[in-house]
C-alpha cells in the first residue's frame, strides 16, 4: 500500500465514524412507554426513563419501572407468573396477570428482534 492509500482509508473510516456519532446523538432514543391496561381499559402510561412504582388496580399488582425496563413486582393473584415474568424493555413485550385482566405494554421503544408478531 501506498501513502495515499493509508491516507484514503484513514479518511473514509473517520467519516464512517462521524456520520454513526452524529446518528447515534440525534436519534436520541427516549427508552419507550409502559402502558397498563386493566380489563381493556388503559389505566397509566408512565415513561421507562423515569424510575417509579407503580399500583395497579387498587394495590391488586406492583409494577416497577427501572434502568429502562419494567417488570411485576408483586401481585395478590395465586399463581405469580406475572410476577416471575422477565422485565420487559421493547416494543411488543407484554406482561400479562389473567386472574386481574392486567396487561402491561412496552410501545415507542427499541424494536424487538422479532420480524413479525401474529395475533
Amino acid at each position: 500500500m501506498k501513502k495515499g492509500d493509508i491516507i484514503l482509508v484513514l479518511v473514509i473510516l473517520l467519516v464512517a465514524g462521524s456520520a454513526f456519532g452524529i446518528y447515534t446523538f440525534l436519534s436520541g432514543h427516549d427508552g419507550g412507554a409502559v402502558v397498563i391496561y386493566v380489563d381493556g381499559e388503559e389505566e397509566g402510561r408512565y415513561r421507562l426513563d423515569k424510575d417509579r412504582t407503580v399500583e395497579i388496580n387498587g394495590g391488586t399488582n406492583t409494577l416497577r419501572i427501572e434502568d429502562g425496563s419494567a417488570r411485576m413486582e408483586t401481585a395478590r393473584c395465586p399463581d405469580q407468573i406475572c410476577v416471575r415474568h422477565k422485565a420487559i424493555s421493547r416494543n411488543g413485550e407484554n406482561i400479562i396477570c389473567l386472574p386481574y385482566k392486567i396487561v402491561v405494554s412496552i410501545e415507542e421503544g427499541e424494536d424487538t428482534d422479532v420480524d413479525a408478531v401474529v395475533q
